[in-house]
């Protein structure tokens, strides 16, 4: 492990929101932090990049200068210009000259900003405010990228544009971490964290999570919900059968991953 957590907990008084987590965080690998409103993604990742402490174990991070955090909020600066913002932030981090010139230029074609430089940062959409978020803390070149929900409230091709500049950051050796509640972008992930109040109730990756399922998973075609651990999936239902005898009329199906995630869910509120 490069950087990460080793049976990380964080209480605030006596409310404990993040309780024993262990993750490692390699270099060109992307981890996806999964969970609900809620759930501990945002303390997880403000502990890891040091903005809260923990209350137990370890974390294992780069220098300051060598991380870059997108909040859940914009994580810009509204009543600046892209340009401004770049300029900005990157003297910051010790970035000027030619160096932040040409690598402000770089991420402005990355990001599809490069005509909106002179724009208020407060005037973008959504979706382009992201993507300069993202621009920023990418500016200096981080060895640790922790991104918090960055495509929640962004359009679906935004999403899709987003998931490629992390990817890219990747590609170039960053360790990158994002938290998110769409449970369909923990598949491009390397390492997935499910979070339940705080608590990991699955790690590894969408193969190993899927593989890990107990019992077996069936669908029922029927109108009103089966008896036991069930959802619906379109017009019919998913049902879990933790003993592995699915009931009579249950076909047998090949898990995804969204199904894995349901059933850590559920495993998890039985044995609670």
């Amino acid at each position: 492990m490069i950087w990460g957590f080793e049976d990380a907990s964080v209480a605030f008084g006596a409310r404990t929101v993040l309780d024993g987590v262990t993750l490692g965080l390699e270099p060109s690998s992307v981890s996806v932090v999964v969970g609900g409103d809620g759930a501990g993604k945002s303390t997880m990742l403000r502990a890891l990049v040091g903005l809260v402490r923990l209350s137990g174990g370890k974390v294992l991070r780069p220098p300051r200068n060598q991380i870059g955090f997108v909040p859940s909020t914009a994580g810009l600066y509204k009543d600046l210009t892209v340009d401004e913002n770049l300029s900005f932030v990157g003297r910051t981090y010790g970035v000027r000259g030619k160096e932040l010139a040409g690598r402000s230029s770089e991420l402005l074609e990355r990001t599809g900003l490069d005509r909106a430089r002179s724009r208020l940062a407060g005037r973008l959409s959504g979706g382009m405010q992201r993507k300069l978020a993202l621009g920023l803390a990418l500016l200096h070149r981080p060895a640790l990228l922790a991104l918090d929900e960055p495509t929640t409230g962004v359009d679906p091709i935004s999403r899709a544009e987003l998931w490629r500049l992390i990817s890219a950051a990747a590609a170039d050796g960053t360790a990158v971490i994002a938290a998110t509640t769409y449970v369909d972008e923990a598949g491009r992930a390397s390492e997935v964290v499910l979070l339940e109040r705080g608590k990991p109730i699955a790690v590894g990756s969408p193969g190993e999570i899927i593989a890990g399922i107990p019992g077996k998973i069936g669908l029922e075609r029927v109108k009103d919900r089966p008896e036991g651990f069930s959802w619906r999936w379109g017009a019919d239902w998913r049902v879990w059968a933790p003993s592995g005898h699915l009931p009579d009329g249950a076909e047998p199906l090949s898990p995804t991953f969204e199904d894995a995630v349901m059933v850590a869910e559920l495993n998890h509120e039985r044995r609670v």
